[in-house]
C-alpha cells in the first residue's frame, strides 16, 4: 500500500492512498489495511490534493473508506478516476466530491506544486510519474514502471520526457525499487501474449487464465488469443467486470474484442473456451479457488483443462497460492506457469531499466521507495552507481528534507496500520 506526502509552504499534496493485504492475520478472510493516514488528517485545511498514479489498488484501494477524513480534490487520469468511481460504489465508500481528470503529458497546478503526468508503461492502463515542482525546487516520483516498448495498452515507453527532466534540473528522484534486486530487463507484455497463444494453442481443454484484475493488458492478451484460436472468451469475477467496464467506457480497449457472459461458458464445447478468473493469491472465495472445489456457478473444470498462472506471488501469499494449485492438479487440471513458457510479467523496472532511469534523470539525490528492505538497499547501490550525488533511504514515517538542503528525520510520524471495513471492502469481490 503506498501513501506519500510532499510539503511545501505549509501546504501539502498526497500521492496515492492504497491498502494491502495484513499478511500476518490469522483469520481465514485476509485483513484489509491503510496507512493512519492521522499525520495529514489533523492538518486536513493544508492539504491541497490527492493524485493517484495509477489504477492498482495498492495506490487507489482505500481513497474510498478514508476521503471523508482527507475532503480534499482528486486528480486521476480518466481510467483511473473511473475505476475509483467503480470501486467507491462497489464498496460502499465515498465518491470524492471533486474529482479532476488529468491526461498523459497534462501539467496540473495543484495549491503550490505543479505536477507533470509523465506516461510509463506498468501493468495496468494510464499509468503515470510524477514531475512535481514547487519553489524549492523539483522531485520526480516515478509511483511503479517499467520499460516497455510493446505494452499491448497505450504507446510504448518513451524516455524523451525522463531526458528533459534531467536536463532541466531535478532535486531529487523518489523511485520503485520493487525489482531492483533483479538482473537484466522486465519482460514485455507482448511477449506474455507469444506465450498465452503458444499455451492455448496446445490445448485441447478448456483453459483458464489467472491473472490480477486490473492487468487490462492480460484482458487483450485473451481477446487476441480467443480470437485466433477459435475461442470465446469470459470474465469470472467482479472485479474483472469493473475493470473491463471502466476500461471500456473510458477508451482504454477501444476496439477491443467484448467478453461473453461468465454464464454461457458452461454451455460452450471444451475447446472453445477461454477464461479470464480473479483469486490468483489464494483469497477465499474468489472465482479460482471456486473453480478449485468445483463449487463455481457458470464453469467446472475435468482433467485435461488446463490452468495458465499469469501472476506473480505476492510474498506472504505462498502457502494459500500453493494449496491452490495442489487442488487444481488433484483434479487433474494441468498447471502452466512461468516456469515452462513466459505467461506472465512484472511491471517493474529491474536492474537495467533502473540504470536507464537514472542516466536519463541524472538526480542530484535519489531516494529508493516501494519494496521490502533489500530492495531499497539494491536500489540504492544501483542510484550510486549510476551517479546520483547523494543517496537517502528510511522507513515508513520518516520525514525527507529533499531542498534546499537534503537530510532525514526518523519517525516524524506514526506508522500504524488501521483495518478497513471488511465486510464492506469485500462485498464486491468475485463470486
Amino acid at each position: 500500500m503506498n501513501m506519500a506526502l510532499y510539503g511545501n509552504s505549509e501546504r501539502w499534496l498526497m500521492v496515492d492512498c492504497g491498502m494491502g493485504f495484513d499478511q500476518q492475520a490469522s483469520t481465514s478472510r485476509p485483513k484489509l489495511v491503510a496507512a493512519d493516514p492521522q499525520f495529514i488528517v489533523e492538518r486536513r485545511s493544508q492539504l491541497a490534493g490527492i493524485v493517484l498514479s495509477h489504477a492498482h489498488e495498492d495506490h487507489l484501494g482505500a481513497l474510498p473508506a478514508l476521503w471523508s477524513r482527507l475532503d480534499a480534490p482528486v486528480y486521476a487520469s480518466p481510467f483511473t478516476a473511473e475505476v475509483l468511481r467503480r470501486k467507491a460504489l462497489g464498496r460502499g465508500g465515498a465518491i470524492p466530491r471533486s474529482i479532476v481528470e488529468c491526461e498523459p503529458g497534462d501539467k496540473t497546478q495543484i495549491g503550490p506544486f505543479s505536477v507533470h503526468w509523465i506516461p510509463v508503461t506498468h501493468s495496468t492502463a494510464e499509468c503515470a510519474a510524477l514531475h512535481i515542482s514547487c519553489a524549492a525546487g523539483s522531485v520526480l516520483h516515478t509511483a511503479d514502471w517499467k520499460i516497455d516498448p510493446d505494452p499491448l495498452i497505450g504507446a510504448g515507453f518513451d524516455e524523451t520526457p525522463f531526458v528533459r527532466a534531467g536536463l532541466d534540473g531535478l532535486d531529487a528522484v523518489v523511485c520503485d525499487s520493487t525489482n531492483a534486486h533483479v538482473a537484466g530487463h522486465s519482460v514485455s507484455e507482448a511477449e506474455v501474449l507469444r506465450g498465452v497463444r503458444q499455451v492455448v494453442k496446445t490445448s485441447e481443454g478448456r483453459v483458464v487464465l489467472a491473472c490480477f484484475s486490473s492487468n487490462v493488458a492480460r484482458m487483450r492478451s485473451a481477446a487476441i488469443v480467443a480470437k485466433e484460436t477459435g475461442r470465446y472468451f469470459g470474465l469470472l469475477g467482479r472485479s474483472l467486470e469493473t475493470l473491463q467496464s471502466a476500461a471500456l467506457s473510458t477508451g482504454v480497449l477501444e476496439g477491443h474484442e467484448r467478453a461473453i457472459q461468465a454464464s454461457h461458458l458452461g454451455f460452450l464445447p471444451r475447446n472453445e473456451v477461454l477464461a479470464i478468473a480473479t483469486g490468483s493469491q489464494g483469497e477465499p472465495g474468489a472465482a479460482l479457488q471456486k473453480l478449485a472445489m468445483g463449487s463455481h456457478p457458470h464453469l467446472d473444470l475435468e482433467p485435461g483443462d488446463t490452468l495458465i498462472y499469469s501472476a506473480r506471488v505476492i510474498p506472504g501469499n505462498e502457502e494459500p497460492v500453493n494449496r491452490l494449485r495442489a487442488r487444481f492438479e488433484e483434479r487433474g487440471v494441468k498447471v502452466v506457469d512461468n516456469s515452462e513458457v513466459t505467461v506472465h510479467a512484472s511491471g517493474h523496472p529491474c536492474e537495467d531499466e533502473l540504470v536507464c532511469m537514472y542516466g536519463w534523470l541524472k538526480p542530484t539525490l535519489a531516494i529508493p521507495v516501494h519494496g521490502e528492505a533489500e530492495h531499497i538497499k539494491a536500489n540504492a547501490a544501483i542510484a550510486k552507481r549510476s551517479g546520483a550525488k547523494m543517496v537517502l533511504t528510511g522507513n515508513n514515517g520518516d520525514l525527507f528534507y529533499i531542498a534546499p538542503e537534503p537530510g532525514v528525520r526518523r519517525k516524524v510520524t506514526s506508522v500504524e496500520r488501521i483495518e478497513l471495513d471488511e465486510d464492506r471492502q469485500l462485498k464486491a469481490q468475485d463470486s
